[in-house]
């Protein structure tokens, strides 16, 4: 199948996922392309917004990647995800956390350590060759409000995983700001995942943030509807040289 068929798969089974939460059915999408087996559903609430102002939601998703007929699953390296202009990040006055900080800290220790920072948890999963036997393992993840950079602002995703070892990973993620149809992109740079050994398998987040600053209600993401939909495109580079691309509509409702 070639690149952009496969492409085109994606976008339908994500803007499947869409639909589904959008109309609260839950299904989400399955799709198989290849060796490839891909579950996906997402949401935002409220999904009432207004038309020109912004308004405060909140975001969850998962993702699910397996392989087919016991084959390896090729490893994610690099994602590329672009947000609507009708999203919006706020995190003036929001506290910031450095990867450097929480490098070598658990999930429990890392949240006291940048408590004021999290914006968002969920959990990670990967497929990890352990001496010839395919093993899944879990562990928590946490998204913290990263520091400023040169580009914009950025996230840490932060995990500790026990399988074949304790390895602990501070994810710094770019977010830069866009020109176009297009606000935000964010650069997502994974790193060899067990020595190499595993593959990302799973990744479900809550993403949101009530705050005050400079004596205001802030909210980390915010967005309007101003043509009832939300787009977000998404690029996906996997060690096999695969790339795949799509763009996902979600619908919202004006007011």
């Amino acid at each position: 199948m070639s690149p952009a068929k496969v492409a085109r798969v994606l976008l339908l089974a994500l803007a499947i996922a869409a639909a589904g939460a959008a109309t609260a059915a839950g299904d989400g999408a399955l799709v198989e392309v290849n060796n490839i087996v891909l579950r996906a559903d997402g949401g935002f609430k409220p999904q009432t917004l207004p038309r020109r102002q912004f308004a405060p939601i909140d975001f969850q998703g998962h993702i699910d990647i397996s392989a087919r007929r016991g084959a390896a699953l090729s490893p994610l390296q690099q994602a590329l995800i672009d947000f609507d202009r009708d999203g919006r990040l706020s995190v003036a006055g929001l506290p910031t956390c450095a990867p450097e900080t929480i490098a070598q800290q658990g999930t429990a220790q890392a949240r006291r350590t940048c408590r004021g920072a999290i914006v968002g948890t969920g959990h990670v999963g990967a497929a990890i060759d352990f001496l010839g036997v395919p093993v899944q393992t879990t562990a928590p993840l946490t998204i913290f409000n990263g520091p400023r950079l040169s580009t914009g602002p950025s996230v840490v995703l932060h995990a500790r995983t026990l399988l074949p070892t304790v390895e602990t990973y501070a994810i710094l993620v770019p977010i830069e700001r866009l020109h176009g149809g297009f606000r935000y992109r964010a650069r997502i740079d994974l790193p060899p995942l067990a020595d190499g050994l595993g593959a990302l398998s799973h990744l479900d987040a809550k993403i949101g943030r009530r705050y005050k600053a400079g004596g205001r209600s802030r909210s980390y993401v915010s967005a309007r509807c101003s043509d009832n939909v939300l787009q977000t495109h998404g690029s996906f580079t996997f060690a096999d040289g695969t790339v795949i691309s799509g763009l996902v509509e979600k619908y919202c409702n004006d007011k």
